[in-house]
């Protein structure tokens, strides 16, 4: 059972990325597809404003999802189940989501399918770091840090729920303007510190932290 665990543990990373790679190649290139054809973001008004964001942050959402997965992949190993193979199709299908709907008309939607694939991308994180803990390969970069707890947690917590009401709040009122604008920018802090988080931690794990 032991070699079949460790062949498991060997072959996962390679099957994985494999698969992440073609998941997040098709959400690229529909993100270039649907950019394109959008012809009031080439104009100078709110909307176009408002348009350009999404853009940008559903690209930064593309190359997250990829830096999340690639850093833990290349730096741990753990016991994957089936559940670690289906959970890239579930991204894969929030972020294929959030570009279909990009636009003024549903930007209320728009920004509760972002905080959709903000907490599910955190909550894998958390739930494969939860089982490479346990495993003695990772014992050189975990046994420098306490298990997290839900204090942890508090900065993703408070961008989905944020992220919620101000999508819930827009849907309502059917008012978006620069309020809609600033949701979007906040919502590109909130993925530049997951980028900063990421980064931190690779660099402590080659020992440059």
């Amino acid at each position: 059972m032991d070699t079949i665990r460790n062949r498991a543990k060997d072959r996962f990373p390679m099957v994985l990325l494999t698969l992440l790679s073609i998941v997040q190649a098709l959400a690229l290139e529909f993100l270039w597809d649907h950019t394109r054809h959008r012809t009031e973001i080439f104009e100078i008004s709110v909307v176009a404003l408002l348009g350009w964001l999404q853009i940008a942050a559903s690209l930064y959402v593309i190359i997250l999802i990829w830096l999340m997965y690639a850093g833990m992949l290349m730096r741990f190993r753990w016991t994957p189940t089936v559940s670690d193979s289906i959970w890239p199709f579930f991204v894969g299908l929030i972020q294929f989501l959030m570009i279909e709907i990009m636009g003024a008309e549903k930007l209320a939607l728009w920004i509760i399918v972002l905080a959709l694939i903000y907490g599910t991308t955190n909550f894998i994180n958390h739930r494969a770091m939860k089982r490479a803990r346990i495993d003695p390969a990772n014992r050189e970069f975990f046994d420098r840090f306490l298990p997290a707890t839900l204090r942890d947690f508090a900065p993703q917590i408070t961008v989905v729920t944020a992220l919620i009401l101000a999508g819930s709040w827009i849907w309502f009122s059917g008012h978006s303007g620069w309020f809609a604008i600033c949701t979007l920018v906040g919502s590109l802090i909130g993925l530049g510190y997951e980028t900063y988080r990421a980064a931190r931690y690779w660099n402590i794990s080659m020992g440059n932290g």
